[in-house]
Formats: C-alpha cells, structure tokens, sequence
C-alpha cells in the first residue's frame, strides 16, 4: 500500500537519516510525518520562521505498523508510551505512581514495529495529559480533550525498512505569517473548549487515574 506523507521542517530534507533526531520526542527516536498538508505546514514553522512542507511517497507493504487508534488499543497505550518518551512533571506521589503502574501494565513493546501511528502531543495534548495523570480529569474527559482542535495524527518511522522505503518526491515554503497563525489558532480552539469542559468537579462513576491504580484496571477492562 502507497501512500503520501508530509514532514514540516525549517530546511528540505530530501533523505531522511535513520538513527539521528531528538531521542525524547513523543515516540522517541525516528521520522515524524502526517498525511494532512496542513498540519505538516503548521508544524514547520515558528513565530518568527518559514519552513517547509517536504513530500514523500511510501510503500508500506510488508512494513509492521503500531496504530495506538486503533480499537486493539485504549489512550492509556498511547499515555504509557508518552511519559516513557517526554518529560513529563511527577511532583507528587500519585502521579508518579500512575507512572509507575501504567508503564507496568500499559506500556506496549515498539522494538518490532516499523512505523508508530497515534496522537500527536502538541502543548495542549501534553497539558490534558498531564492533568490526567495528577487525576483532575477522568479517562473518558482525556478522550474527548484529544479529539479537540483536531490537532491530528502522526506517523513515526523509527526502522532501518521503514526508512528505506520512503521516497521524497517534492516541496513546497510556507510562510511564518499564514501558517503560524493557524497553528495558534487550532490550539488555542482546542484549550477554550478544554475549559469549558467540567473539569473542576469529581464526575462520580468515572475512571480517574487514582481509580485505575486502586481498582487495578488492565488493558481489557470494558470501561476503557
């Protein structure tokens, strides 16, 4: 299967290096992509920046590809593989019990997988996560947090295969003026309508982060 991929970045990158890049990023190590234009044009610039849209054409036949939103997985997945990647602030005992016990029960093994594909943490999916994890939200109020702004999905590419088999076929400048702005304006939707969620108040029967350590919730539980 082929499809289109699209990498934001301040400069071309015509081939994409296997085994360079930020060891701390979402997923950790590898070749961040999205198959939205847009959000790629977001993603490469800076307030004071242009960047680039780089195009690639990739064939993932064969390749063994992770999707953490999938139905075979639950956000919590997605959580356990984040706070093992990012820094993340464990200033209290519960959170960094809900570290602990979700790297322990939620964490899933990436070594055999070419491709990751999953949420992408921007500033305001970082802040809903951290507020799962010092039990301000519950579970089902950190779901609808991650479908605000739409701030999509990306793919990661972190083997040798994977990057073997991506192909750059073009690029296109965006501008600092146009594109920063939208990149602010999607975040800022996605934090206003965060506030308006009631978030201040103990939603009774809802699994927050202290249930889940307390009650021993696994991966297969219904509720998740």
């Amino acid at each position: 299967m082929a499809f289109d991929l699209f990498h934001g970045s301040e400069r071309i990158i015509i081939k994409p290096e296997y085994g360079v890049g930020k060891l701390h990023n979402d997923y950790g190590r590898g070749f961040y992509c999205t198959e939205d234009f847009e959000l790629a044009a977001e993603w490469a610039v800076d307030v004071s920046r242009d960047g680039y849209v780089n195009r690639y054409s990739m064939d993932t036949s064969g390749l063994k590809m992770l999707d953490l939103n999938s139905s075979e997985y639950t956000v919590l997945h997605w959580l356990a593989i984040l706070i093992n990647n990012r820094y993340f602030e464990l200033n209290s005992a519960l959170s960094r019990e809900a570290f602990r016990y979700l790297s322990e029960h939620f964490l899933t093994d990436i070594s055999g997988y070419d491709l990751i594909k999953g949420y992408r943490a921007d500033d305001s999916y970082f802040s809903f996560a951290q507020d799962f994890l010092n039990n301000q939200i519950s579970i089902s109020q950190l779901n609808r947090a991650l479908k605000l702004g739409d701030l999509g999905e990306q793919i990661m590419l972190r083997s040798k295969k994977a990057f073997d088999r991506i192909e750059y076929t073009g690029s296109s400048s965006v501008s600092s003026a146009e594109w920063f702005l939208r990149k602010q304006a999607r975040d800022n939707h996605a934090r206003q309508e965060y506030r308006r969620m009631n978030k201040e108040n103990y939603i009774s029967g809802e699994l927050y982060m202290i249930r889940i350590i307390d009650e021993g919730v696994e991966p297969d539980d219904t509720r998740l």
